[in-house]
């Protein structure tokens, strides 16, 4: 029955995600900011042609948060979904094979920005929500808080959640915005890392230089800021900074073992990212370095003349974005804190550097003997006949700490993406049967998880 209902309303949910995709929320650009209320609006919209009540956008200080809710039965369990309306830049535009705001369907995948990250695995929610509604199945209370700030950091959602506690009140969170180790393997994230964002800023004349004139005798800020970054890892791929590994437990040997029985063809990792070889911290496996060990990484940087032909200057300043992915224990915060003293102290005395935190976000490990976790692990086995291997995800999202901490909750991240999806790249992707079989299991997951409350 409720694959039936996929099956012949399929074109219609394309169609209605083709719409929100075709809207470039993109939080982190103010040119942008009509979109993203637009965004809003029609997640608005689809939440209340979907059955929800009480739908509204609540704003902040930022992008609105769309907040609904279905109340059956006060006495009955009560289902928080989390999602993301807001997508990251498109850039760079000449890479993409198709227009990033115009889906385009190839070999059964949608290619648009947001399509994965998070605007098509949020959407699944609404749709089983909507086939909970239509054939009468709906167990659950259920509550949907869809922000659009994620991808700049969540700034504003702490003092929502803090504000509206109350409203708030669930039994578990419910997100989708991981992935998968496959489609012939389904899993579920079990760890999340934490981040910590920085951008810096390294400046030398008071302006830009002859550099025929002044070459050899003035620093040059790119060649400084780039010794500065290369100095911040050493040769085994080890971060450089004192005290970043003072918090960083070390996996059990069994951990580990446990970690690396996930199904990994290197051969094929590489053969799809175009690579020869990996290349990370030295004494763990491509899964461990992804999963389970913090990071340090240089996401842009510019400076000086960038056009085309030539220009001969040293550049007054050059500046670099900055991204540590953190683990369970250590602290953003404290990272961030770590960085801004390091940074500062190893800039020759020939520039001036200035740091700058973005946004930071708390490691989360989510337990796998809840009832939440078994009702998800049941939801796969209904739908995709096996059972899900519990897996550490490298993403960050720092919202799954945030809502342990002021809610009491834990999350099930039920993630049906897939790592080769080319999130936060050009050309992003979801597969349009991902998309389908996920709103199916959504379906089965309130199901089970009603099921296991009342036992």
């Amino acid at each position: 029955m409720i694959k039936q209902y996929i099956t012949s309303h399929k074109d219609r949910f394309l169609s209605e995600l083709f719409e929100l995709l075709r809207i470039p929320s993109v939080s982190a650009d103010s040119k942008y900011k009509a979109d993203v209320r637009k965004a809003a609006e029609y997640v608005k919209e689809k939440l209340q042609e979907a059955g929800v009540d009480k739908v509204a956008l609540v704003e902040t200080k930022g992008h609105p948060i769309v907040f609904g809710e279905k109340i059956i039965d006060p006495s009955k369990p009560t289902i928080l979904v989390y999602g993301h309306y807001d997508v990251q830049p498109a850039d760079p535009l000449e890479l993409w094979n198709t227009p990033p705001f115009e889906p385009t369907v190839r070999d059964e995948k949608i290619y648009a920005r947001g399509a994965c990250d998070d605007k098509g695995q949020m959407y699944m929610h609404i749709k089983a929500f909507e086939i909970l509604m239509k054939h009468n199945l709906l167990s659950c209370n259920v509550k949907f808080m869809i922000e659009g700030e994620e991808e700049v950091g969540s700034d504003n959602l702490p003092v929502f959640v803090k504000e509206y506690r109350d409203q708030l009140k669930a039994d578990v969170i419910l997100i989708s915005d991981t992935s998968l180790i496959s489609l012939n393997q389904p899993s579920i994230t079990v760890g999340l890392r934490g981040l910590s964002y920085m951008e810096v800023e390294v400046t030398g004349a008071n302006r830009d230089l002859h550099s025929g004139v002044y070459g050899g005798a003035v620093a040059n800020p790119i060649n400084v800021l780039a010794q500065m970054i290369t100095s911040l890892m050493d040769e085994n791929g080890h971060v450089t900074i004192p005290g970043f590994y003072d918090s960083v437990k070390d996996l059990s040997a069994a951990e580990r073992e446990a970690l690396n029985k996930a199904p990994f063809d290197l051969s094929e990792y590489k053969k799809e990212l175009g690579i020869e070889d990996v290349r990370g911290e030295k004494g763990y496996t491509t899964l461990e370095r992804t999963g389970v060990r913090p990071t340090l990484d240089c996401n842009g940087i510019w400076g000086g003349y960038t056009g085309e032909g030539a220009k001969t200057v040293l550049p007054s300043k050059a500046s670099a974005k900055i991204s540590m992915r953190l683990v369970p224990d250590q602290d953003p915060n404290v990272i961030t804190e770590l960085f801004t003293k390091h940074f500062i102290s190893i800039a020759p005395q020939s520039v001036k550097v200035k740091v700058i935190a973005h946004h930071g976000g708390q490691p989360a490990v989510t337990p796998t003997d809840s009832k939440a976790y078994q009702a998800a692990e049941k939801a796969f086995e209904e739908v995709w006949g096996k059972s899900p291997i519990p897996t550490r995800d490298g993403g960050s999202i720092p919202i799954v700490a945030l809502f342990k901490k002021e809610l009491g909750l834990d999350t099930v991240l039920m993630g049906f993406g897939l790592d080769s999806d080319a999130l936060h790249s050009p050309n992003e992707h979801y597969g349009i049967k991902n998309f389908l079989i996920g709103i199916e299991t959504i379906v089965a997951f309130h199901k089970h998880f009603a099921a296991s409350k009342s036992e």
